[in-house]
């Protein structure tokens, strides 16, 4: 069983600019995790590239079972990155799959 975490947020930043700083911070980020958090089997994250009514910034990450996806969420690096997100973002979603 493999535990499918995905994550999508809508930026607080309005200015093409900013946002776009803004989801490479988040993305920089998330993607240091990988080889800190050993939890992480797989980890995909980024801007939405499609523009619209589309989510601006989304992640993927797969996890052995939901003891490892409690662990990641505990992790002080990962509470560390969430900070930083909450400070610009404006909504977040999330769904666990089980895969």
């Amino acid at each position: 069983m493999t535990i499918r975490h995905i994550v999508c947020w809508q930026l607080a930043a309005t200015d093409p600019a900013e946002k776009a700083q803004a989801a490479a911070g988040v993305s920089q980020g998330l993607q240091a995790l990988l080889g800190v958090v050993p939890e992480i089997r797989a980890l995909t994250v980024g801007p939405d590239v499609a523009g619209g009514a589309n989510w601006d910034l989304a992640l993927i990450v797969d996890f052995d079972d939901f003891d490892a996806l409690a662990r990641y969420q505990a992790h002080p690096e990962h509470v560390k990155i969430g900070g930083y997100i909450r400070t610009v973002v404006s909504a977040r979603i999330a769904v666990d799959l089980e895969v």
